[in-house]
């Protein structure tokens, strides 16, 4: 990676080196994703998605497991996604394939991005990355809970955009509700209730009937 040539010459080593990690980072402003927003009317870049997600674990703390920590939350949701510098971003409804491929391109971009920190703040850092991703800690399910809720929340919004876009349908969106509730009973209720509204209100298409085509190839598991 080149660095800006604006940096002083008289730089650190350390200050170098936690300085090119926070550049490449500042490149998740140009990373798009798949969720539209409404004002103004454009698709989410994912340094946008972090920050929101760190709004939410404020916001919404009340709601996380008894003895939950805050700060770990925040440090996962600022974290989880600088690797999608490396490998974009990908659907949450994407097939099993796409997910495997996506993972596979997630772990080798950990392995450089976080390898421009200082050795002690890159193995720290990676392993708040490498918690969120595992799932095995409150503080993770939460912080997962939380970054399967937002995109919910934002294509309500957007009046079911991005579902149409993508033929999605209730049964496929109800599939990543278990990881809201596995994070957080109380949002894991409240999402299946806004799954309700928006089939009610003909922004979400209802699942297939019993019989169809089966339109379903996403694995919930991320």
């Amino acid at each position: 990676m080149s660095t800006p040539d604006s940096w002083p010459a008289h730089r650190t080593g350390r200050l170098s080196s936690q300085l090119d990690f926070v550049a490449e980072a500042d490149k998740l402003k140009g990373v798009l994703r798949h969720t539209r927003l409404t004002a103004p009317p454009r698709l989410e870049n994912s340094a946008e998605h972090s920050w929101h997600l760190a709004l939410m674990a404020l916001a919404l703390a009340e709601y996380a497991p008894a003895g939950t920590s805050l700060a770990r939350v925040l440090a996962m949701v600022v974290l989880h996604d600088v690797v999608e510098v490396d490998a974009g971003d990908l659907s949450v409804h994407a097939d099993a394939a796409a997910q495997a491929r996506q993972h596979a391109a997630e772990l080798a971009a950990a392995d450089r991005i976080f390898a421009l920190l200082p050795p002690d703040q890159a193995e720290e850092m990676r392993a708040i990355w490498d918690e969120f991703e595992e799932r095995k800690t409150a503080e993770a399910r939460f912080a997962r809970a939380l970054d399967r809720l937002q995109p919910m929340l934002a294509d309500v919004r957007a009046g079911g955009a991005a579902w149409r876009e993508q033929g999605v349908t209730a049964d496929r969106v109800l599939a990543k509700v278990e990881l809201i509730e596995d994070g957080s009973a109380e949002l894991g209720r409240f999402a299946r209730r806004l799954i309700e509204q928006a089939v009610r209100d003909g922004i979400l298409a209802p699942a297939p009937v019993p019989g169809d085509a089966d339109l379903d190839n996403a694995a919930p598991g991320r």
